[in-house]
């Protein structure tokens, strides 16, 4: 019975859905009317931005690649073209040559190629044009171009190329009546108000004109004294430094290059010593920087034995008896000395197989009279440098002892001299005559009782 009552409510159940499912499958209601139609002047067209921007783009086309942004117009050489009719306003050649009035230029030049990146070489033939064509251009507008360049450098123009700007300044005719200095000099200044030396030496490199400044100069100014003497002028005082010491390093390059070539050549002595003088004085080389460089070409110049310590030693030792003539012309002062020293630690502490040659080389420098014994001394008890001194003090401790034992005996040789000179001179004055005016005959005194002085 229980079944049958189960049955039942099942079927009861499913001819409920059933009849559900069958009524909401019916077509809902809708209130009804006529439909109201809009009027015509309310009906708004749709906003089509894609073919605005080509419509713009195509206004620049259609003026054979000219952005017409830099002139207000089409051009033509050596002017603009008389007949375009009236020439828009909000053109870089009319506005004032402040950076204020030229960066919203640069920025809408930004933003129209961001959206069209085949321009990119239109911008790119323009500028090149342009820069060929400075001397048809009034000072003024030179200037403004030159704060043009600056700024699309410095918001990362694209398709601006350093080398589309630089190389094509470097004609003839435009750096001969100064017109390419003048617009540079115009760059360097407005590019450098918002970035370092360091992003505009990047840009000279990937211009090519890192080490070809110069270039920019007419010839009669072409110089190292005038392009201190004109960017100093100018204000731009870190560029100065910047190739005063781009100079040096060329200069330092060049006489590493010849001395080791001389070492290796073996030169004569008297002839390495006038060609490295010769290069200090022109590069004016400080003292100190010239002990260094002597030092490391020679030691460079020694062929090492891979493990044979003894090897190694000699090898060494040979090379500063060979040079001692060389490092004692330059070693002219107990600072110089005291640098050497200093500079031959560091290379022991740097390099493994000179670690224990060190008291070694100091021996053979005193030998050879490049190194006088009161800078090993002062060396040995004050020394700054901290690099390996302790290891170093300790090996140089047997010879700094004889150093000290040697020098109390030239002391007391100097006593035993000085006692008997007083002796000489006591018994000369006792014996001399009575006569008035009569010299103490010192010319004759031995001279084993003379004092060096």
């Amino acid at each position: 019975m229980e079944m049958d009552n189960l049955g039942r409510n099942s079927i009861v159940n499913a001819y409920y859905l059933l009849d559900n499912r069958t009524i909401s499958s019916k077509e809902k209601p809708t209130l009804g009317g006529t439909r109201i139609k809009p009027r015509k002047r309310n009906i708004a067209a749709p906003l089509d931005p894609a073919a605005f921007s080509d419509a713009v783009v195509q206004i620049y086309l259609d003026n054979a690649g000219d952005l017409v942004v830099f002139t207000g117009g089409r051009t033509q050489p050596g002017t603009t073209k008389p007949d375009e009719g009236e020439r828009h306003s909000y053109s870089i050649i009319d506005c004032e040559p402040q950076r204020e009035a030229i960066l919203p230029s640069v920025i809408y030049i930004q933003k129209i190629l961001r959206r069209r990146p085949f321009l990119i070489k239109n911008l790119e033939n323009v500028t090149r044009r342009f820069m060929q064509s400075l001397e048809l251009f009034e000072e003024n507008e030179r200037k403004k171009l030159a704060i043009f360049t600056a700024l699309a450098f410095s918001q990362k123009l694209s398709g601006l190329p350093p080398e589309t700007v630089f190389q094509p300044l470097l004609k003839d005719n435009l750096v001969g009546k100064g017109l390419v200095l003048s617009f540079i000099t115009d760059f360097f200044k407005e590019y450098l108000v918002d970035n370092s030396l360091d992003d505009l030496i990047a840009i000279l490199k990937r211009g090519k004109m890192e080490d070809n400044l110069l270039d920019f100069f007419p010839s009669s100014k072409r110089s190292a004294e005038g392009f201190s003497e004109h960017f100093t002028k100018e204000g731009l005082i870190p560029l100065v430094e910047y190739n005063e010491k781009k100079i040096f390093e060329v200069k330092l390059k060049d006489m590493k290059s010849t001395l080791t070539t001389q070492i290796a050549e073996e030169t004569e002595m008297s002839e390495v010593i006038e060609s490295v003088k010769q290069r200090v004085k022109d590069a004016k080389l400080p003292d100190i920087e010239v002990v260094r460089i002597l030092w490391d070409i020679l030691m460079d110049a020694v062929q090492w034995s891979g493990k044979n310590q003894q090897q190694n030693a000699n090898a060494a030792l040979r090379q500063v008896k060979t040079w001692a003539q060389l490092l004692n012309t330059f070693c002219t002062n107990a600072k110089l000395e005291l640098e050497l020293m200093y500079k031959v630690q560091m290379q022991c502490y740097e390099d493994a197989k000179l670690m224990k040659l060190f008291p070694e080389i100091v021996r053979s420098l005193y030998d050879q009279d490049v190194l006088a014994e009161d800078t090993i001394l002062y060396w040995f008890r004050k020394g700054t440098n901290p690099k390996g001194r302790q290891t170093f003090v300790k090996a140089l401790e047997p010879f700094v002892k004889w150093l000290e034992e040697a020098e109390e005996e030239d002391l007391l040789k100097m006593l035993h001299k000085l006692s008997h000179t007083i002796c000489y001179l006591y018994e000369v004055t006792t014996q001399r005559n009575d006569v008035e005016g009569t010299e103490i005959p010192l010319n004759l005194m031995p001279e084993e009782l003379v004092i060096p002085l």
